[in-house]
């Protein structure tokens, strides 16, 4: 009867390992072939819905392979330069048109779009190569109308290994920017999963988007800025960064989350205070 018992044991145990493989083979492959939904949460926007009505911003749009791509320009009269900007994981271009005059006052144009799904954007984002490529494209249109201003490549978020990137490829090509900001950045990608998903093996992870590799081939001036709140994505990511480019600046915005940096003032001065320097 106990060796009865013991194999049946024995059995229910591989029975019960066999289940769990197979639940996390599920759940790995659900990973890789739905990452994009789990990466990105556009906030998608009827064509003919205006996104913001000041005069001086203007919507424009950007033909890729597979997509037309929504953006809006802050056009002045006689800017000074231009922040081309990568926004987040989430919500859309209308999200990032709400606090405008701060660029006004030290005259800047403001350079934005929305990735593939997000707003007007149509398309969907199926590779980071493809995201990067659609990033290299929106900048070539505008590049042209700035060759005699000031470069300021900046990025949030998801937005920031995007920017470190863009702003790499620029320096060599020997068009460094001016200026590269990043806000809320993740050292990459990978490192972002791992803590988050630390059972998921990072071969899984389809969009390892370095951001502090980017940031090492910098040839010019790169600032920081991170909260010190930051529940998503900790401020020892602004370290990483900083570690792989030591002349960065890093800024501490104190009470500042991953959503707010806005909100604080320290963080509208110390941009304005570094536009108005270029």
């Amino acid at each position: 009867m106990k060796r009865e018992n013991g194999i049946v044991y024995g059995l229910f145990s591989l029975g019960l390992i066999a289940a769990v493989g197979a639940v996390y083979t599920a759940a790995i492959g659900y990973l890789w072939f739905r990452q994009e939904r789990l990466l990105f949460e556009p906030t998608p926007l009827p064509p003919d819905e205006p996104l913001v009505h000041d005069a001086d911003v203007h919507e424009q749009s950007v033909d890729v392979p597979g997509a037309r791509l929504s953006v809006a320009q802050l056009r002045l009269p006689n800017p000074r330069g231009v922040v081309f900007f990568l926004h987040g994981n989430s919500g859309n271009l209308r999200d990032c048109l709400v606090d405008l005059d701060a660029f006004r006052q030290v005259n800047f144009d403001v350079v934005m779009f929305d990735y593939r799904g997000y707003g007007k954007s149509t398309g969907c984002i199926d590779s980071e190569e493809q995201l990067r490529s659609d990033v290299r494209a929106v900048w070539a249109q505008f590049a042209p109308q700035y060759q005699d201003k000031r470069v300021v490549i900046s990025g949030q978020s998801l937005g920031t290994a995007l920017a470190a990137g863009l702003a790499a490829e620029l320096c060599a090509a020997g068009r460094s920017p001016d200026l590269t900001l990043l806000v809320s950045p993740y050292s990459s990608m990978r490192a972002l999963a791992d803590e988050l998903y630390p059972w998921v093996p990072r071969r899984v992870l389809r969009y390892p988007l370095h951001t502090a590799e980017h940031a090492a081939r910098l040839s010019g001036p790169l600032m920081l800025f991170h909260g010190d709140k930051d529940q998503l994505i900790g401020i020892h990511h602004s370290h990483a960064v900083r570690t792989a480019a030591p002349a960065a600046q890093l800024h501490c915005v104190e009470g500042a989350g991953h959503n707010d940096m806005h909100k604080f003032p320290s963080f509208r001065e110390a941009i304005a205070g570094a536009l108005g320097c270029l």
